[in-house]
């Protein structure tokens, strides 16, 4: 059984990495992100794997894995909270350094590894945010890499193309507090040309998840 507080969201934000706990309770308004195979059990309900959703001061059962982000509801003025965070998080192309992510308002969090699990949160202040169709990962070199967005705040979208022009999109899912989009990766990591955009400006936290055989990359800038 294990409890971990990753800090890479504070102080905005407490995030905890729950393994192998028979039970959990959670105080205020909470996400949680199921990272195991098998289901969170949240009273007569099942929260499957790769499913999330917002609980509020009840208790969950049968966590295999799972993340939790708490006090995302405690902000009266979003706006006031995401300037702050602004002026904390260095850019993405600050520290990614891809091309697509030039002049974008597109912030990050420190990133951390939890075994074969990245941690990052993404500020998204921009509408529309324009941060490119991409679908190659290639830190990870061995196939079957995963992830997932789940968002924190505001509105945003994850679209799929056909060819790597949003004018070929044949798939659309809407993106609020709470929600995780469903994978789009196939068995062997494949994706589809895909991109986060933003309905209003938001935060979102991105998983990824390293297929057996590889090893976290070093991350592009110290922490």
């Amino acid at each position: 059984m294990a409890i971990q507080t990753l800090d890479i969201a504070q102080p905005f934000f407490s995030l905890r990495f729950v393994e192998n706990e028979t039970s959990y309770t959670v105080e205020g308004k909470v996400i949680v992100l199921n990272l195991a195979e098998t289901p969170v059990r949240i009273r007569e309900q099942s929260l499957r794997a790769l499913q999330s959703v917002v609980l509020n001061e009840t208790r969950m059962h049968d966590i295999g894995r799972a993340v939790v982000v708490e006090r995302f509801a405690d902000y009266p003025d979003e706006e006031a909270l995401m300037a702050r965070v602004r002026d904390t998080w260095p850019t993405a192309f600050e520290v990614r350094g891809e091309e697509r992510l030039r002049g974008v308002g597109h912030y990050m969090s420190p990133k951390v590894w939890v075994g074969p699990y990245g941690f990052t949160l993404y500020h998204s202040a921009t509408v529309p945010l324009n941060v490119g169709l991409h679908r190659d990962h290639a830190f990870c070199p061995v196939p079957g890499f995963r992830e997932v967005h789940t968002q924190i705040m505001g509105v945003g979208k994850m679209q799929q193309c056909r060819e790597n022009d949003i004018a070929t999109l044949y798939l659309e899912e809407p993106m609020a507090p709470g929600q995780t989009h469903r994978p789009m990766y196939d068995s062997e990591g494949n994706y589809p040309w895909h991109q986060f955009e933003t309905i209003t400006p938001g935060i979102f936290m991105a998983v990824e998840m390293l297929p057996d055989g590889a090893m976290p990359p070093q991350l592009e800038r110290s922490r």
